[in-house]
């Protein structure tokens, strides 16, 4: 049997942390007379009450936690933030319903960000800046977990970085705690140095802190209806793009170049491949748009360089609806969905080091093929790929495309059309917001679904930003048994 003390205690934590966040956004309702200050009291109060009770009920002396229960807890607590960051929501004058709130929760919380919030641009201030808040706060948590706890459950190959952590040569910093309290302290810069540019590139001060925080976590909520349309703006296209890429580049690399090893950062192998793959999209994509649509050359870099990187970083802002710019930019940004950023970043989907390890895996087996005695090893950094950590990876795709194809086929059995299932589908599990068609694509949002549409959706979100396999495991019976 589990012991389930540990777990209560720490998301009692995690809730009375929550429940201090709500009072920034209660700070703006009240300076800006909106009733909301009310919502987001009565909420944290909630929130305080019930991470007390866990945290007063469940104090144990130290001791170390097992497998078992870091896999409980990596799900939980995501869950359970979710479930209380879903009350000022729930709450407000929006008329939303719990699951419209917790969908947008689940969606801040994991940066998804799609939305069923209409009329943002009228929304009070302190719900606007709740929702870049949970994005942010998801961000930092998910590199904290890639960093921390993912490797250690060996999920989908991430033990790859917990060995490369280990060794005295490469240490970021002596300690876990550490690397996390560097980690966060990068993340803080960033926010900071994405919101100042923003702002002199003329955005509010509001709407740039806004948007620094759901840009590093690429996150994508936005305080427009419009999204990054609304700015009509190529410094501020620029500034986001700079922010975006910043974010799907792993922060324990910043580390490595903030204490003198830049060439860590510069040489390492998975940075390549992620600049490669996204300068390879742009230069196809703005081709495309600039033959096939006849858009102007320098119109066409502007739209397809922003619109391909918010969509492989699964940030999900948008600067104009794509859905229109033609099947081929339609199947381009469908596969891009997939790719995500680096392990270690705040970006979701495969991952790129994953794409790596299998095309170094097929690149064995051709030669294998050609040379039938000949002896293959397949690398990775300049490191051989362990038997172990390839099992790891293909059965990672393999889940990814099941889970894929049954959220998929669950979501057109609930009513949805062929083109709204299969990019909702792939935007919840990769984690990146919009979908193709006009049902759920980059100038609408997902208010129109069915609530069990919603649920699924949710599900999705978490089953992709926990890496699957942390949450599935605790659908095994034997997980319980022990």
């Amino acid at each position: 049997m589990i012991d389930l003390r540990p777990i209560f205690f720490v998301c009692g934590l995690l809730l009375t942390t929550l429940s201090a966040a709500m009072l920034v956004p209660a700070l703006l309702d009240a300076l800006s007379d909106s009733s909301g200050w009310r919502v987001f009291l009565g909420s944290a109060a909630v929130t305080l009450f019930i991470g007390m009770t866990f945290i007063l009920t469940n104090r144990i002396g130290r001791s170390p936690m097992s497998v078992r229960q870091a896999f409980l807890l990596t799900s939980t607590s995501w869950m359970v933030i979710a479930v209380f960051g879903a009350l000022p929501f729930a709450f407000s004058d929006l008329e939303l319903s719990y699951t419209d709130a917790f969908f947008e929760a689940m969606s801040g919380i994991t940066t998804t960000g799609s939305t069923v919030i209409l009329g943002l641009d009228a929304a009070p201030p302190g719900i606007l800046i709740w929702r870049s808040m949970l994005q942010w706060l998801g961000g930092i948590g998910f590199i904290v977990t890639a960093v921390a706890v993912l490797p250690m459950l060996q999920v989908g190959g991430m033990q790859l970085f917990r060995a490369e952590s280990s060794e005295k040569s490469e240490k970021a910093m002596p300690r876990v705690a550490q690397i996390a309290t560097g980690i966060a302290v990068i993340y803080l810069v960033f926010t900071a140095a994405i919101a100042v540019a923003l702002w002199l590139a003329g955005m509010t001060p509001f709407d740039a802190a806004a948007h620094a925080m759901t840009t590093i976590a690429t996150g994508g909520f936005s305080t427009r209806d419009l999204s990054i349309a609304y700015y009509d703006s190529a410094l501020v296209d620029a500034i986001l793009i700079c922010g975006m890429v910043a974010g799907g580049i792993p922060f324990v690399l910043y580390l490595h170049a903030v204490r003198g090893r830049i060439w860590l950062l510069l040489g390492d192998s998975q940075v390549r491949w992620f600049l490669t793959i996204l300068v390879s999209a742009i230069s196809v994509l703005t081709l495309a748009n600039s033959i096939l649509n006849e858009i102007p050359l320098p119109t066409a870099i502007r739209y397809s360089a922003f619109n391909a990187v918010s969509v492989m970083t699964g940030t999900g802002f948008a600067t104009s609806d794509f859905s229109g710019w033609g099947p081929f930019a339609n199947a381009a940004f469908f596969f891009l969905m997939f790719v995500g950023g680096c392990a270690g970043s705040t970006t979701c989907g495969v991952k790129v080091f994953r794409f790596q390890i299998l095309f170094a895996a097929a690149r064995v087996q051709i030669d294998r093929l050609i040379q039938p005695h000949g002896v293959f090893i397949a690398y990775y950094n300049r490191r051989p790929i362990t038997e172990q950590l390839m099992d790891s990876v293909m059965a990672f795709f393999f889940i990814y495309a099941v889970s894929f194809a049954a959220l998929a086929l669950v979501l057109g059995i609930i009513g949805l059309d062929m083109m709204t299932a299969t990019s909702g589908a792939a935007s919840a599990i990769s984690n990146v917001g919009p979908g193709l068609g006009p049902v759920i694509g980059p100038a609408s949002t997902f208010a129109s679904l069915p609530d069990p549409a919603k649920w699924v959706l949710s599900f999705g979100m978490l089953l992709g930003r926990l890496e699957f396999f942390t949450v599935l495991v605790l659908f095994i019976p034997a997980f319980w048994r022990g």
